[in-house]
Formats: structure tokens, sequence, C-alpha cells
């Protein structure tokens, strides 16, 4: 069993930024990040494999980062220039053998972390 848990959400004004981080209990092949606003459906954001692989949402193409650092077994999403729109419930994901944008299963999953951009 995985357990993830993230951390790093807050409140911020428009073109803040903030840094979240998730950690895990064991490596795993592929971890993402997720978001979910009320009312709408979740959303991938971006997704890392233990090697060089990076993908990333149109959405957020430009404005977010992810990295892995493997030695913690901990995932990063850094968020640059952020939009109210980008309000929602983050979320953590990994899977043991798929990473693309749209393979990506979410086996696991963190208890999430609460992002809020103001204009």
């Amino acid at each position: 069993q995985v357990q993830l848990v993230e951390s790093g959400g807050g409140s911020v004004q428009a073109g803040g930024s903030l840094r979240l981080s998730c950690a895990a209990s064991v490596s795993i092949f592929c971890m993402g990040w997720f978001r979910q606003a009320p009312g709408k459906e979740r959303e991938v954001l971006a997704t890392a494999n233990w090697g060089t692989y990076r993908t990333y949402a149109d959405s957020v193409k430009g404005r977010f980062t992810i990295s892995r650092d493997n030695t913690k077994n901990t995932l990063y999403l850094q968020m640059n220039n952020l939009k109210p729109e980008d309000t929602a419930m983050y979320y953590c994901a990994a899977d043991g053998d798929r990473c693309g944008l749209g393979e990506i299963r979410g086996d696991y999953w963190g208890q999430g972390t609460q992002v809020t951009v103001s204009s």
C-alpha cells in the first residue's frame, strides 16, 4: 500500500506562486498532480516518472513545473503566475506502470490540499 501526503496549499493573490509537495511512503514509477474545482470534473495537470519523463496539460504548461526527488520519494509542483481559475483541491496520485496524461489511473491518492487564488 502506497501512502501519499500532500502539503503546500494555501491562499494567494493572482500572479502569486505556491509550491506543492507530495511525499510517498515508497518509490513508485509514476506520480502526478490532479485538481478538482467545485462542480467540475477532476483534471490531470502533470505527470512525472522516476526517470526524465514529464508531461503537462495545456492549461498549466509554461506556468507549472513538476519535479521529483527520488531520494526522498517526493513529488513537487511549482505553480507560478496563479490565476483565480486555478482555485481547486489539488491531489497527488501514483501509478505503478502508466504515466501519460491520458493513461495515469491513480492507483493511489493523497488526501488533497486546497489552493485558493483571489483576484
